[in-house]
């Protein structure tokens, strides 16, 4: 099993950040035992789903949980450009056509407990892959393997694959950066989750400034609200 390196160790290191996080995982946690597969996604591009499903998953290996982080966005997946690797990568893409096993797909990261299923090679049809049976049985075997699965899955307001994995997974947090999405929209995403029956358990803002006495110092992500619309 190949071992990576995630490249910008200091992304998350102020105190806001860390525990934005810990307070996601936690949330999680009280969602019920049975949460243990997390779809990860947003309404569009770049709202930093992939670096924050990242951490969620560091978070909840540092609690000494088994922990797998599945790239699944076969379509510009930018996770493996996060780390650093002694050999070619392979990925999801390149066991599910059959041309490596699992063992030779999933990697050992730098962080305890947490290994790492990149995407792989990316395919001319992404949707169908994920729709296959060979998928399905690919997590069902995982689920027994691993506590806890974050799926980093496409954005829901370009492509169909999120609805796809959620149909898999026990819950899923929807991204939002801060400004960059019209209120429509991530209505639209949130619809569409609701419609696979995959519970949504909550939205992450992601870039929100602190505020403290008058003065902002500092982005960071993660502020979790809840289902319900309160802060937690």
């Amino acid at each position: 099993m190949q071992l990576v390196e995630y490249i910008n160790k200091k992304e998350i290191s102020d105190f806001f950040s860390i525990e934005a996080f810990k307070n996601l995982r936690t949330n999680i946690q009280f969602s019920g035992s049975d949460m243990r597969t997390i779809l990860m996604t947003s309404t569009v591009m770049n709202e930093g789903k992939s670096t924050c499903s990242y951490h969620l998953a560091k978070a909840f290996a540092e609690l000494g949980k088994r922990v797998l982080l599945m790239d699944c966005d076969l379509r510009k997946s930018v996770t493996l450009s996060k780390f650093r690797t002694e050999d070619r990568v392979f990925g999801l893409t390149h066991f599910l056509t059959g041309m490596q096993t699992l063992d030779q797909c999933i990697c050992e990261s730098d962080t305890k407990n947490l290994h790492i299923l990149f995407a792989g090679a990316f395919p001319p049809n992404p949707a169908e892959l994920l729709s296959t049976k060979g998928f399905a049985v690919l997590m069902d075997a995982l689920k027994s393997h691993y506590d806890y699965i974050i799926v980093d899955a496409p954005p829901l307001g370009s492509v169909i694959d999120a609805a796809i994995l959620a149909q898999h997974c026990d819950g899923a947090v929807l991204v939002i950066r801060q400004s960059e999405v019209k209120i429509r929209l991530a209505q639209n995403s949130k619809r569409q989750l609701e419609r696979t029956g995959c519970k949504l358990l909550g939205v992450v803002l992601n870039g929100v400034t602190k505020e403290r006495g008058g003065k902002y110092y500092g982005k960071y992500y993660g502020a979790y609200y809840a289902q319900d619309g309160d802060r937690s």
